[in-house]
């Protein structure tokens, strides 16, 4: 097989499809959770400077115009916690339909007439202790 059919292969498995969905649909939630932190948290909470992000005063100046934007660093830790509550609580609300689903599985079925009868029989034989001889000749090898 070579290299080409490999890949090839590979791509189609179904993993790597979901794989690629799950990515896209990741970035898609990463921009809305940036827009609920930029854009309703930030100016809530109210540690909105003008123009400049929630930590910019952590940022650290060298020389010249280089810096050390620890800020940056420390809202992108912010974002991320964010995300990561918000994926719990979807996965929290995922498993509770789950449950939900698997709660509301149908009952077994009653029995019949001739099942109820055959279960009575059988819990007079166990209460009588003969169970045990019931088909004693059939059921044992020949006698030795």
């Amino acid at each position: 097989m070579t290299w080409i059919e490999e890949f090839k292969t590979f791509i189609q498995r179904g993993n790597v499809m979901d794989l690629a969905v799950a990515v896209v649909m990741g970035a898609a939630f990463s921009k809305i959770v940036n827009s609920l932190v930029g854009d309703v948290l930030t100016p809530i909470l109210g540690i909105a400077t003008t123009g400049e992000g929630i930590f910019s005063g952590l940022d650290i100046p060298l020389y010249q115009n280089a810096v050390i934007k620890l800020g940056a660093f420390l809202g992108a830790i912010v974002n991320f916690f964010i995300v990561a509550f918000c994926v719990f609580l979807i996965v929290k609300a995922i498993n509770r339909l789950q449950r939900l689903k698997n709660s509301e599985e149908p009952k077994p079925a009653e029995l019949s007439s001739q099942e109820k009868l055959l279960t009575e029989i059988r819990d007079l034989l166990k209460a009588r202790g003969t169970h045990d001889d019931v088909g004693s000749s059939t059921m044992r090898g020949p006698a030795t």
